[in-house]
């Protein structure tokens, strides 16, 4: 009887240690995972029923319940999950998006009637109104554009680098940014447009002349239209510096561009660009080039990730231009 009851007595001691273990092994592997085991008592811990069996087989189970808890592999796997997740919902949140609305191709010079999202990296070389000097923009107020939700684009525009042929000093320019909203939107076979609201602007982070030396909002009405295989996009804004509208003044900004789709990979286009000026050093003037361009693609590269390549040649078409020629090269990278 002596001997039944020092089992008994065993029994009981190693698997109250049993318990306690596993009480304390559950918080642990809550705080690897980030989350708070909701069966900590439940499930973590082995129930009194289990106490009947031998000490061993109690141990064993606790320990298998103690080492799966603190494994670390199953908090990377929760997380690898959980991004998973995450970076899918996104995903599907842009292809919405796409789907809602035409497939127009970005254009050289006017922004992307479209919500797109890429990144987009721009070099350009121009030459002064005489001719003789040309500046070079690495950049040109280009950058990444994101589609958060199914009817708006954020974009951030680092600062391009400009080089000088003249001995003005090279250096960075201004810092830009931009929203997108979709208004109303269908895609072709459904009507093919888009109207949208677009919200853009510059901070003065640049210095002269690269620079504007003031910040500028650009608050922008866009809308595009399908033809067939021809796609009209245009915007009409305005340029309003935030400070120091007696020198840059207050401009109206007008772009048209029209493209045509061949086989749906190669875009022929032409393009105006207008700005008109009130107030500032330039009050009265305006500004229009004709810019005729191509872009090729997309092309795929891995998964969601593609390529488009573009480039086309801004020519002076008023009296009044700030330069004479600009050439465009783009290189663009949807996913």
């Amino acid at each position: 009887m002596a001997f039944k009851l020092g089992t008994s007595f065993a029994e009981r001691y190693f698997c109250f240690l049993a318990i306690l273990v596993s009480i304390f092994a559950a918080p642990l592997r809550a705080q690897t995972s980030g989350e708070i085991d909701a069966h900590l008592f439940s499930s973590s811990a082995p129930s009194l029923s289990l106490c009947g069996q031998s000490a061993d087989v109690c141990l064993l189970n606790s320990a298998e319940q103690s080492q799966d808890a603190s494994n670390p592999n199953h908090a990377d796997s929760s997380n690898s999950r959980r991004q998973d997740d995450w970076v899918s919902a996104w995903a599907r949140k842009v292809d919405e998006a796409r789907a809602g609305q035409p497939h127009f191709v970005s254009p050289i010079v006017t922004t992307h009637v479209m919500l797109v999202q890429q990144y987009r990296y721009d070099m350009s070389w121009q030459q002064d109104p005489s001719g003789g000097n040309v500046t070079s923009n690495y950049g040109a107020s280009r950058g990444l554009e994101i589609i958060p939700t199914t009817r708006f684009e954020v974009g951030i525009f680092p600062p391009g680098y400009f080089v000088h042929q003249s001995k003005s000093p090279d250096g960075f320019g201004d810092l830009s940014w931009q929203v997108k909203f979709r208004a109303f939107s269908a895609t072709e076979g459904k009507g093919d447009y888009f109207v949208g609201l677009f919200l853009g602007g510059s901070f003065a982070t640049g210095t002269s002349p690269n620079g504007q030396g003031h910040s500028v909002l650009s608050p922008t009405f866009a809308a595009a239209k399908g033809l067939g295989p021809v796609a009209i996009q245009g915007t009409i804004g305005a340029n309003l510096p935030v400070t120091g509208a007696n020198i840059l003044g207050r401009a109206i900004v007008f772009n048209t561009a029209v493209d045509y789709r061949i086989k749906g990979k190669i875009w022929p286009m032409l393009e105006q660009n207008s700005i008109f000026w009130s107030g500032g050093t330039l009050d009265g003037k305006k500004e229009v080039f004709l810019t005729p361009g191509l872009v090729l693609g997309s092309f795929p590269l891995a998964e969601r990730l593609h390529l488009s390549i573009g480039g086309g040649v801004q020519i002076a078409a008023t009296q009044f231009h700030q330069y004479n020629h600009r050439w465009i090269l783009s290189v663009r990278l949807p996913f």
